[in-house]
């Protein structure tokens, strides 16, 4: 790795900006492909020349933005970044279909499910303060790189079926076998929000990094509100596409 790195004297860029830059290259060029051990800031600083403070400031640069994860006193490992996905938003489908749309194993993990009532939620689906719904809190994989958290509320009057069902895979699935759990519309907002501490965990960030907050009211084909989702989507590997024409 070393011999893939040249300071230069005769420009204005600082010494740490010319190892950060050079590193950043390497890594995204697949150079220095994930899993490589770069060395200690020490035993980095004394092979180019340079003090370590240098060093330590390119290798901040690079943690910070991801690049890099800090092994201690063996150096710092180059991270594996998700592979960015671009799923279009031309039809109403769900997330298991978009995964495999793209190529990746869809795969869930359930970390709540519940019958509640609440108060909140039952005024968005326009239903008494009582009324019971399903909800379902889940991490959600693609290729077992965690994409999106979300959290699913299920209107269980309109599909009684769903309180046992089995949700391990796709709910959008079991909907489609029920009449009146057919999604037939959506309505879909995109804005941008940052990760909480639990959040930050479950997709491996070492600081909070832009997501993308994903909230969807959906409704089959008798105008009835069957479901409301709130999905947290990595902004570090999701992009969203809409096709427009005139």
């Amino acid at each position: 790795m070393l011999s893939l790195l040249r300071l230069r004297d005769d420009t204005a860029m600082p010494l740490y900006r010319q190892i950060e830059g050079q590193l950043r290259d390497l890594i995204l060029s697949g150079s220095l492909p994930p899993g490589v051990i770069l060395p200690a800031e020490r035993q980095l600083a004394d092979s180019l020349g340079v003090s370590r403070v240098t060093v330590q400031r390119a290798y901040a640069e690079l943690s910070e933005d991801e690049l890099l994860l800090p092994r201690g006193r063996s150096g710092f490992l180059v991270r594996r970044r998700p592979e960015p996905v671009r799923p279009g938003m031309d039809r109403l489908k769900g997330f298991t279909e978009e995964m495999r749309e793209l190529g990746k194993v869809p795969s869930s993990r359930i970390l709540e499910r519940a019958v509640a009532e609440d108060r909140s939620i039952a005024s968005i689906f326009g239903l008494p303060s009582t009324a019971p719904f399903l909800k379902l809190t889940r991490v959600r994989s693609g290729d077992g790189v965690p994409m999106s958290r979300e959290v699913a509320w299920y209107n269980i009057r309109a599909v009684p079926a769903l309180e046992g069902a089995d949700l391990s895979g796709s709910v959008y699935a079991f909907l489609a076998q029920h009449e009146t759990g057919r999604l037939v519309r959506c309505e879909q907002t995109v804005e941008a929000t940052m990760p909480t501490a639990a959040e930050c965990e479950i997709f491996a960030f070492e600081k909070p990094l832009p997501c993308l907050l994903i909230k969807r009211h959906s409704y089959n084909r008798d105008a009835v509100m069957v479901e409301y989702v709130e999905g947290l989507f990595r902004g570090d590997a999701y992009r969203y596409r809409v096709d427009l024409t005139r």
